[in-house]
């Protein structure tokens, strides 16, 4: 009803002002209407008198056209006022109800009063003879009242016309608001909503916000999103006020849980120790994500990794308690190292992890395989690690910081060995849905050892919403949605989104020459001439990251837009990973093939479209390659979260450079201003390519510098200290009930 009122007053004083302004339009035009209408009307009076008239005058007969006269006058409308026959000697007969002296010389047609009253009309026609000569004239008086009345009743006539389709056009208004609305709901909706998988698995994590049906609703949308993003920062509390560095860790580390003993658990290590083939030892940073994000964190707290020794010298590098402090230049925490057998590693990680849980979790179409021996070491490395963490801590209440899924089952035996300690289990990859998630014979076993954690952590809330119901299926335990606990043998678990990310500013950008400087040494080293655009992909070789598929891309962009043969470029840094795996194998060939059709195709004595590199990059390398590009390209199928897109994002600080990102990767619920792809539309990332290629710089810069922005206020310190800056609440909160707070914890965390 106020929507109604609000449309239809302002219409109706718009009719109002309307009506106002035309009625002397009205009134001038019905005047003139009208005034010729009567002047018609005495014509007709004069032809039918001008016969009769001329017969009575022939025979003299005053009499008769008194008569004459006086019949016609009482005859007629009311607005007949009088008539009179003027003769050649100026004697009037029949003059009643005219002015004084009616047959005085005057105009044909003649406006006039009588004694200030009301108009009239006095019209003068000559009357002839048979012969033609002229005997007298006609004097007709007509009241012009009736065109004042008829004026008035145009006017009323045109204001209830306006009111009336006034009304109309408000109910046709309510009717097309209405549905306009109905439709920007839907168009809304569709856009702030996570779509449907566009290869329809339930398993599949919502997508990013697609464009608005209504083009004109997308700044809107975009503005939400925006505001979207700033309240679940709200929720975080105070501390997004803080600059998170690594100081602001050790202060809340020493303010809130000042008898920390920081442990991180992951199957990869952060530095790896190699012989070479002359016997020297050289020293690797993996390429991982994880360890990416992890390795300052630790530096930050002075703790403890446990890890996987997969190195060749690794061995030869640690003291005899399996120790080594790192970074080997500026040692800021302790390495231990965890050592495997050969048949231990083909089992937990190449065949438990690598062949069932990974592909079990990502959508990548890969079939998970589950053999109970793969099984039966997994259960045994997870001890063995369990066993490292126990001997590693100094306290009975370390915090303990569990990686990925190698370790599913590590949190509850840490649990049962140190049931104080706090521990926060982070799940690096996608978790599936519960249908998906119930084909693995161990489903129950690896639940429970999750729930084990004080915090089991995923990338996004979809995540954390298809592990509640995997739990609410497969697992006997108290389940409170509204506080995303989960409770398993007493103790709750807290499962909640924190959104991974990487150090600001990255190590590795430290001593990078000029970005101007990075694009002529990658174009000198990779032979691509100056005038070539470039765009960068750096991966593992896996199969969920799309390497195929953004190979065929480029393919199909030299098809549909030939512009480009010549003058543009796709290097792909690609490490090897898991070659002993065929789905990895069979990856790697693939691509290899793709490319090499590719470059067969279009390729030129001195340009080719792909330049696949397949090796292990150094960060460095990498951030010299993302400097040096135009574009990167992070075509996920299925991704936890992505952080080479915010390594990317990290590296221009000259403010250009355009990022496509897949929307099946955890980072497009941030990176809003990256342009989205769906991997599986090849001709989609075709034009998506085009289009980045043709971005202009102002547009470039406008996006980096709000992606720059997102990247550097929520860093991997922000990710770390809001996980701990929880893990202290919940500490507190258990020695409060246990009566054993200590003196540092007794006011609230940050």
């Amino acid at each position: 009803m106020s929507v109604a009122i609000r449309i239809v007053a302002p219409l109706a004083g718009v009719l109002l002002i309307l009506a106002l302004a035309l009625a002397p339009v009205v009134n001038f035009l019905t005047e003139h209407w009208f005034a010729g209408e009567v002047e018609l009307r005495a014509e007709l009076i004069e032809r039918s008198l001008a016969l009769p008239l001329t017969g009575l005058l022939s025979r003299n007969d005053r009499a008769g056209i008194s008569t004459l006269l006086d019949s016609l006058a009482r005859g007629e409308e009311d607005n007949l006022r009088g008539l009179a026959f003027c003769a050649t000697d100026g004697t009037a007969i029949q003059a009643a109800g005219l002015p004084p002296a009616p047959c005085n010389d005057g105009p044909r047609f003649q406006t006039t009063t009588r004694d200030g009253g009301p108009r009239y009309l006095l019209a003068r026609f000559p009357v002839a003879d048979g012969t033609g000569a002229v005997i007298g004239r006609l004097v007709v008086l007509h009241d012009l009242d009736l065109i004042d009345r008829r004026s008035t009743d145009a006017l009323i006539y045109t204001v209830l016309g306006l009111v009336v389709v006034g009304g109309a056009v408000a109910v046709v208004a309510l009717i097309l608001m209405r549905l306009t609305l109905r439709r920007w709901a839907q168009a809304m909706r569709e856009s702030l909503a996570a779509p449907p998988s566009p290869v329809a698995d339930p398993a599949m994590p919502p997508a990013v916000p697609a464009a608005p049906s209504l083009p004109e609703l997308a700044p809107l949308t975009q503005d939400i999103h925006d505001m979207v993003r700033a309240l679940d920062e709200s929720r975080a509390g105070n501390e997004i006020r803080l600059t998170w560095t690594p100081e602001t860790l050790r202060q809340i580390l020493a303010q809130e849980v000042p008898d920390a003993d920081v442990i991180v658990v992951s199957n990869r290590e952060p530095y790896i120790h190699n012989r070479n083939e002359d016997g020297s030892i050289s020293l690797q940073i993996p390429a991982s994500g994880l360890v990416a994000a992890l390795e300052p964190i630790t530096r930050a707290c002075a703790g403890t990794w446990v890890a996987h020794g997969s190195g060749s010298a690794d061995r030869e590098t640690v003291d005899a308690d399996d120790r080594v402090p790192v970074p080997p230049a500026d040692p800021a925490y302790t390495l231990r190292r965890v050592w495997l057998t050969d048949e231990e590693q083909d089992g937990y990680y190449y065949g438990m992890a690598n062949e069932g849980l990974w592909p079990l979790c990502h959508l990548a179409y890969v079939r998970p395989v589950f053999r109970q021996d793969d099984w039966n070491h997994y259960v045994a490395v997870n001890q063995r690690f369990a066993e490292a963490v126990v001997a590693e801590a100094r306290t009975e209440r370390p915090i303990v910081l569990v990686q990925d899924y190698h370790f599913a089952l590590l949190p509850r035996m840490i649990r049962q060995r140190l049931p104080e300690a706090t521990i926060i289990t982070f799940w690096h990859i996608p978790w599936p849905n519960h249908e998906t998630f119930g084909i693995c014979p161990w489903r129950a076993e690896i639940l429970d050892g999750l729930l084990g954690s004080t915090i089991l952590a995923f990338h996004t809330q979809f995540h954390c919403n298809n592990f509640l119901d995997g739990v609410d299926h497969y697992l006997e335990s108290r389940i409170d949605r509204e506080h995303a606990t989960v409770t398993v043998g007493g103790a709750p678990t807290l499962i909640r989104p924190y959104p991974i990310s990487i150090e600001w500013p990255p190590a590795a950008l430290a001593g990078q020459p000029p970005v101007a400087e990075c694009r002529d040494a990658v174009r000198a080293r990779y032979g691509i001439g100056p005038h070539v655009q470039l765009g960068v992909g750096v991966e593992r070789f896996d199969f969920t990251k799309g390497i195929v598929d953004r190979f065929r891309a480029v393919g199909r962009l030299m098809e549909l837009h030939p512009e480009w043969r010549g003058r543009f470029s796709f290097l792909q840094a690609a490490a090897p990973t898991r070659s002993k795996l065929p789905a990895y194998r069979q990856l790697e060939a693939e691509a290899r093939q793709v490319a090499e059709e590719i470059n067969e195709r279009f390729a030129t004595a001195d340009w080719k479209p792909i330049i696949l590199v397949p090796r292990h990059h150094e960060p460095d390398e990498v951030m010299t390659l993302f400097r040096g590009a135009d574009l990167c390209v992070v075509s996920s199928l299925h991704d936890g979260m992505n952080l080479v897109a915010k390594e990317f994002i990290a590296a221009r600080d000259d403010g250009e450079g355009v990022l496509i990102l897949s929307t099946f990767a955890g980072a497009s619920r941030e990176l809003l201003e990256a342009l989205i792809i769906n991997p599986y539309d090849t001709d989609s990332m075709a034009e998506t390519l085009a289009q980045a290629l043709r971005m202009p710089v102002e547009e470039q810069r406008e996006r980096m510098r709000l992606m720059r922005e997102m990247v550097r206020d929520n860093n991997v310190y922000r990710w770390a200290g809001r996980m701990l800056l929880d893990a202290a609440r919940l500490r507190k909160h258990s020695r409060i009930d246990a009566g054993t707070l200590l003196e540092g914890e007794r006011r609230d965390p940050v």
